[in-house]
């Protein structure tokens, strides 16, 4: 087998490779709203639980901590999100949106929308459901 089969043979490669592209073409749109994906993922998600500690968020990520971190600190110099002490256990700190980041999470939808619908005209619809469910099988 050749350099070049194994690597065509290679999930991991082959996964990485997808996941660069797919990147690539949400953060070019994202841009615009100068958000990352994975800033912009920050912000859905927060918004959706109201109050995320660093645990949920490295979880919901799938991240190491450390890459949250340095995903939150311009969400925060930006004042899009606050990082301050739980109301149950001041000793635990989480993450809420503030009303910049709604009104930033507000703009950015529309563009998250446009970045959805090339997806899946390049890509088309159903393959995108079916590539969207078997990558949530994967990583639920």
């Amino acid at each position: 087998m050749t350099a070049s089969e194994r690597l065509i043979a290679c999930n991991c490669f082959a996964s990485r490779k997808a996941a660069r592209l797919i990147t690539k073409m949400y953060e070019d749109h994202l841009s615009r709203v100068d958000l990352t994906s994975t800033q912009f993922s920050i912000l859905v998600y927060v918004d959706e639980i109201g109050a995320a500690s660093m645990k949920d968020l490295v979880d919901a990520m799938v991240m190491e901590r450390t890459s949250v971190i340095r995903a939150l600190q311009p969400l925060e110099r930006d004042g899009l999100v606050a990082i301050g002490p739980h109301e149950e256990n001041a000793r635990r700190n989480v993450v809420r949106l503030t009303e910049a980041g709604r009104a930033k999470l507000a703009k950015a939808i529309p563009v998250w929308q446009t970045a959805q619908a090339e997806f899946e005209r390049r890509f088309g619809a159903g393959l995108a459901g079916e590539l969207r469910q078997s990558l949530l099988t994967l990583a639920p």
